[in-house]
């Protein structure tokens, strides 16, 4: 749980573990996000139609954020790319609960669940439009990888930004 000050009032924040329930957050969420910037493209709406097939049942992680009082705000995944590769995907808020540091707090919480899923490599792919979520993503330590666009980055036809995050492994 997390408290954050959005607009000067304080809105506690939960993390919430996918559940068929949620899933169509995952849905509206993501696809809000995508349509206002690009356009959906196959893979997204394979992804975004069947989380649990797509996501979850290869070994992936869905979680969400609940901002008090706004219900489920936010939600991000970790796709199972094959290996211990994890992809950071489909991270998106809800235009109205924006300003509240949920992106922030849900991408801590993805962190740490990577780290647990002993992800190696844990990336992201984006695109340059995208400039607050990357800089969100400079922020928690992710770092532009050429090797990344290399090896996935052909995965969306939108994708021009590929970033790296350096799980530290305790000795």
């Amino acid at each position: 749980m997390h408290t954050s000050s959005g607009g000067g009032t304080l809105v506690r924040l939960t993390i919430r573990e996918f559940s068929d329930d949620l899933a169509h957050h995952f849905h509206d969420i993501n696809a809000e996000w995508i349509t206002e910037m690009f356009a959906l493209e196959e893979t997204d709406k394979e992804v975004l139609r069947n989380p649990r097939t797509r996501i979850i049942e290869p070994g992936g992680a869905i979680l969400f954020v609940e901002a008090e009082g706004l219900g489920i705000v936010g939600t991000c995944a970790l796709q199972h790319t094959g290996g211990n590769g994890f992809e950071l995907t489909k991270m998106g808020v809800r235009a109205d609960a924006r300003g509240l540091k949920a992106g922030e707090f849900l991408l801590d919480a993805m962190i740490r669940r990577a780290a647990e899923l002993g992800a190696d490599p844990l990336y992201l792919l984006s695109n340059a439009k995208c400039a607050a979520a990357i800089h969100l993503y400079e922020k928690a330590g992710f770092k532009h990888d050429a090797d990344i666009m290399a090896r996935y980055g052909a995965r969306y036809e939108r994708c021009n930004v590929a970033m790296r995050y350096r799980i530290e492994r305790s000795a």
